[in-house]
């Protein structure tokens, strides 16, 4: 049984529906929260379930073997370290880090302790993606030619009534970052690494110091090229991803935070067949536990020495690395090239200056 302490009550309260999913596996023992009353709000008063406001006192208890860090960007890579140092396993809520030269601390940080740190990013586990998995496996996809990423959502100003939101100090970044960070890891998932980026960005929505709408072009390791397009002015919240293999179409549907957990369509090419690939499809078992369920089986499979489905720190590296090539090219105007060298000024932050 893995115990953990859930740092931050607020998206926080959605990761204990997902540990709360798997019993078996999980014991959430404290909340740690400056807000008790959303703390007990998130827990149900559960009496299982400690709640503190002392993050020192989570730290040194003995008995918890995995933090979850669901608070502000700016806190992400500080706490972690502290929560390797005092030896424990980490998850951490997007964005991993703000920087290269910060994930470089906390990869630093994981090493001398021995210990795990898992980003998250849950969009990856659901049926649909078990569906393209399964596919690739079969070698029925074949070679990714081009793909497309929406994330057109829907953000009011009374979004950023929450004083950090929307701030270059705060939030780290806007829509590129903290919204469309998730479709941009499917791509990478499924495509491979991003070599180079264009990027354009705007703050044409609200009010904010950060960007709350990007158009972003990627040529893939593998050849493949993707767009990704970006907005907090849509009429209502939807995100889309479309992969052209060699063989075959993949297409999710319009679900804005559990894409994995839509209908997804997976349309042959010729020389592949509809009936080859409607038969794999029928082999894979309908009960995937998707979202931060799917996610968070994966860490438990990690922990018990049986790693392949889990979220990397690498992974939260390639993201980082992207995300600092997508801010660096914008205000470039120009294509940037990855891996980001250390000398790059990119490599310490994407914050502006003047922020």
């Amino acid at each position: 049984m893995i115990k953990v302490a859930i740092i931050g009550a607020g998206i926080g309260a959605k990761h204990l529906v997902g540990y709360r999913a798997l019993p078996d596996r999980f014991a959430v023992r404290q909340v740690c929260d400056l807000d008790l009353t959303r703390a007990a709000q998130a827990t149900g008063d559960d009496p299982d379930i400690s709640l503190t406001d002392d993050l020192d006192a989570v730290l040194a208890d003995p008995e918890i073997d995995l933090v979850d860090i669901c608070l502000p960007p700016h806190l992400h890579v500080p706490v972690a370290v502290r929560a390797l140092e005092a030896g424990k396993h980490v998850i951490c809520e997007k964005p991993l880090a703000r920087s290269l030269a910060e994930m470089d601390l906390l990869e630093d940080a994981a090493l001398k302790a021995g210990k795990q740190v898992f980003p998250i990013f849950q969009y990856r586990y659901g049926l649909a993606t078990a569906q393209l998995h399964a596919l690739i496996e079969a070698g029925l996809a074949g070679k990714p030619y081009v793909a497309s990423a929406e994330t057109h959502w829907n953000r009011q100003p009374d979004y950023y009534a929450i004083a950090w939101r929307g701030t270059w100090a705060g939030e780290a970044g806007g829509a590129a970052l903290g919204h469309a960070i998730h479709a941009h890891d499917l791509l990478c998932h499924f495509l491979g690494p991003a070599r180079e980026v264009f990027a354009q960005t705007a703050t044409a929505v609200n009010e904010i110091e950060t960007e709350d709408c990007a158009a972003i072009a990627l040529r893939m390791e593998s050849g493949a090229l993707a767009t990704s397009s970006v907005t907090l002015g849509a009429g209502d919240d939807t995100s889309r991803i479309r992969i052209c293999f060699q063989g075959l179409t993949a297409q999710s549907g319009s679900a804005p935070y559990t894409p994995a957990e839509d209908a997804w369509t997976f349309t042959a090419r010729a020389p592949v067949t509809q009936g080859q690939v409607d038969a794999v499809l029928a082999k894979v078992a309908r009960e995937v536990p998707g979202g931060f369920a799917g996610y968070l089986a994966a860490v438990a499979d990690a922990l018990a020495g049986q790693p392949g489905r889990e979220v990397t720190l690498a992974d939260g590296r390639a993201s980082i690395e992207l995300v600092s090539a997508i801010y660096s090219s914008a205000r470039q105007g120009g294509m940037v090239r990855l891996p980001i060298a250390r000398d790059d000024p990119i490599y310490t932050g994407w914050q502006p200056d003047d922020r």
